[in-house]
């Protein structure tokens, strides 16, 4: 051997072996699809392509209330290179569908209910013929005149079979004859938000050779969006298969059946694949919104402002269809009064249908708008006492073991009192300094038109609370598969990654229980056994659940044979860092030599415990679970212009239990970032039920640019037994309270009521300085 082959053989003896990586729950793991989505490589339904693929587009309603007289389609079918136009007299099974009440038809035939609501559907070899031959489509209409204010909607003509009223919940709760000595009063308007995703809604149908079809779509829910395909198309749920494709990002119902379902009409006309592409504007008119709610509020207070009875009437905008409208209400009026103690509560809750644009799920839905009300009315009440707003909150908070106003007792952790003192306590942020060079700080930017000595600082409060999983009697189930072999450990779940961090989380688990490092999770597919939708962070709790559960079988059957083998329980042996050990020392071996070439698999399944619907008071167990927040706004006001800057939102939050630190932190400042825009920019306006400027120019969502400095200041770590792992859901609740201490912020910049979301510079302007 050469004197350099011993010197190196040498230095590579001496080397130190490589640290593991970390691995396993409560590790930052980096999520599986980073890489590729940073690269631009990983896979949306945009990018799918098939041999002889056609094209899709939609024609879709101008007006927003309209009977039809007559559609014409003969036009397009003769236009070269279109091979099949669909309007409602060709839907062969159910002509309507909807996520909460099938009320909404596949195509209108009859009268036309919003703007943008689909006529007909066009399939050609080139996405530019299709779009000129659904414009071809000839369609008469005798315009009607739209209901678009929603407290008309109850004295208007009916605007559905089932009525203008879609559901009213009058919750009674306590004394009705109780009073306050202190007494505030308000009204509140919380404006239209769009979910607006990064990648507008996209798919591929392909049809199959036993006349079924297969949707390629970013579904959040694919069994139900299954289901509802194969109803639509008068087919067997098993003709008909889901296979969902990268999500770019999904705070809301991430796709609307108003695109997925004339693709696999046009593919089983045609027997081609058919792909739809949906600009901007398609996606603002196709897709659900969240509810404009009008609310009405007074509040009861004694001397030291303690809250002796809340009264409140609130008012949801469905728009033409119910989809989830029920269950946004049922939100909004069990927390009218908030994360605080009261008493006697009255609330009177409603949801109608209008001519406006159709209203859905959107994070936070119905806790939103409330929280924006019921906060601005604790601000009211701590200036009429001369009252520190925290402080006055403080005296109001609820915990663990108070009563909702629905009745249900709080059995999870509720530390609001220490949320919101850690906001309060933690130090403000520096004053702007009055030099050119820091101009950049001040409302407007280094070109604005305002004068610093303009400028006025705010500092507010808000504490939110969300529910976690269904409410009202909804069964919440997931199922898992684990299989293990030649040491790679696969997750079968059909939990649909939205950008929340489930395939992170599931690669944790069985890390984390089975000691092994390569762990894949499947792509979701309607061949597997349902999981239900992905929203407020249910996955974490029913889908983890479900692969803990099913780990744990796995690790069952790995250790008994070795436990048996030395005369213990499975019990007394631990897997670390892929090794098997028992409590005395006596057996240590590795995984992968335990596995001995074997295939291990085992399913499970995770259901919560059972709710109930409301009833006809508003009482009743209609949670799961809850999670609060507490957030203190430092905002920046020129009370000349009315423009706003928020400097510092500092957030507290339980948790439960921090499961990956790096995903908890970026999920919840994408939640307060969003709450920045509901509070200041994003409001999709309508005029008499056009939608205007439907486009991200018209529409302002927050950028970078926009985003203020987010401290997380405390996260509190106390577990929900109930709950698989103690874990809580983390980023609704941002969404839902940030909104609320922006306009409190302002409020106290400026001291004017701030009582519409987003805020407008008119409502931010001070006249007599």
């Amino acid at each position: 051997m050469s004197n350099e082959a011993a010197t190196a053989t040498t230095a590579a003896e001496a080397a130190p072996a490589p640290e593991p990586i970390p691995h396993g729950l409560g590790v930052p793991l980096p999520a599986a699809e980073a890489r590729a989505k940073t690269e631009g490589t990983f896979p949306y339904a945009a990018d799918l392509w098939a041999e002889g693929l056609l094209w899709a587009a939609v024609l879709r309603s101008p007006h927003p209330h309209a009977r039809i007289v007559s559609i014409d389609t003969s036009h397009a079918r003769e236009m070269p290179g279109v091979r099949a136009v669909v309007t409602h007299e060709d839907v062969p099974g159910s002509a309507l569908l909807g996520r909460g009440k099938a009320d909404r038809p596949v195509f209108a035939s009859e009268v036309v209910r919003h703007h943008g609501e689909p006529i007909a559907a066009v399939a050609a070899d080139h996405p530019d013929t299709a779009r000129m031959a659904a414009a071809a489509v000839i369609v008469e209409y005798e315009v009607l005149d739209p209901v678009t204010d929603p407290e008309q909607a109850f004295e208007a003509e009916p605007l559905h079979p089932d009525g203008n009223l879609i559901r009213h919940i009058p919750l009674r709760h306590g004394d009705p004859d109780a009073v306050g000595e202190i007494v505030v009063e308000g009204q509140y308007r919380i404006g239209r938000q769009d979910p607006a995703p990064i990648g507008a809604e996209a798919g591929l149908a392909v049809p199959r050779p036993d006349g079924g079809v297969e949707l390629y779509v970013a579904s959040t829910d694919p069994h139900t969006d299954r289901d509802t395909a194969a109803a639509c198309y008068g087919l067997e749920p098993e003709r008909v298969k889901v296979v969902v494709t990268g999500v770019p990002g999904a705070t809301a119902d991430r796709e609307d059946h108003g695109f997925q379902l004339p693709l696999g009409l046009l593919a089983l006309k045609t027997g081609c694949p058919v792909k739809l592409t949906a600009t901007r504007e398609e996606s603002f008119l196709g897709h659900t919104h969240r509810h404009p709610t009008l609310l009405r509020y007074r509040h009861h207070a004694d001397a030291e402002g303690r809250l002796v009875k809340v009264e409140a009437q609130i008012l949801l905008d469905a728009g033409a269809y119910a989809d989830t409208s029920s269950q946004a209400l049922a939100a909004a009026v069990s927390f009218a009064c908030g994360p605080y103690v009261v008493p006697n509560a009255f609330i009177e809750g409603w949801a109608v249908r209008t001519n406006n644009p159709p209203s859905g799920h959107v994070r936070g839905e119905g806790a939103m708008q409330v929280c924006a009300a019921y906060e601005a009315q604790m601000d009211k009440l701590a200036k009429k006492l001369g009252v520190d707003p925290a402080e006055l909150r403080l005296r109001n908070v609820m915990a663990t073991g108070d009563v909702l106003p629905t009745g249900q007792t709080v059995t999870c952790p509720a530390p609001v009192a220490e949320l919101l003192q850690a906001v309060r306590d933690v130090p403000l942020p520096a004053l702007p300094k009055d030099s050119p060079e820091d101009e950049w700080l001040l409302p407007g930017g280094p070109e604005g038109a305002g004068d610093p000595g303009a400028v006025r600082r705010g500092v507010g409060y808000g504490l939110g609370m969300v529910h976690m999983l269904g409410a009202e009697g909804t069964d919440e189930v997931s199922t898992a598969t684990v299989r293990v072999q030649d040491g790679v450990a696969t997750v079968l779940c059909a939990a649909v990654e939205t950008g929340q961090g489930f395939t992170t989380l599931a690669r944790q688990i069985v890390q984390d229980t089975l000691g092994i490092d390569e762990v894949h999770v499947a792509p979701v597919d309607t061949d597997q056994p349902p999981a239900g939708p992905s929203c407020r962070s249910r996955h974490t709790w029913v889908s983890g659940g479900a692969v803990e559960r099913a780990a744990k079988m796995v690790r069952t059957q790995l250790l008994q044979p070795l436990a048996h083998k030395f005369g213990m329980s499975t019990e007394l042996l631990q897997i670390t860092d892929g090794k098997i050990t028992s409590y005395d020392g006596v057996l240590s071996t590795t995984v992968t030599e335990a596995m001995d070439g074997k295939e291990l698999w085992a399913t499970a399944q995770c259901r919560p415990h059972p709710t109930e619907p409301l009833d006809e008071a508003g009482q009743g167990d209609a949670f799961v679970g809850l999670a609060f927040c507490a957030i203190r706004a430092v905002v920046d006001v020129d009370i000349e212009l009315g423009s706003v800057r928020v400097v510092e939102l500092a957030l507290a939050q339980d948790v439960g239990r921090v499961l990956n630190p790096a995903q908890l932190a970026a999920r919840i400042e994408a939640g307060v970032t969003q709450g920045v825009g509901i509070a200041l920019t994003e409001n999709l306006r309508s005029a008499r039920g056009v939608i205007r400027h439907p486009d991200l120019t018209g529409y302002a969502l927050p950028t970078a640019l926009d985003a203020p400095d987010i401290r997380i200041v405390k996260l509190v770590e106390e577990r929900d037994v109930v709950a698989p792992f103690g874990a809580k859901a983390v980023s609704a609740v941002p969404v839902v309270t940030s909104p609320a201490a922006i306009a409190s912020a302002v409020r106290a910049a400026t001291g004017r009521p701030v009582n519409r979301l987003p805020i407008r510079p008119q409502a931010a302007v001070v006249t007599n300085q």
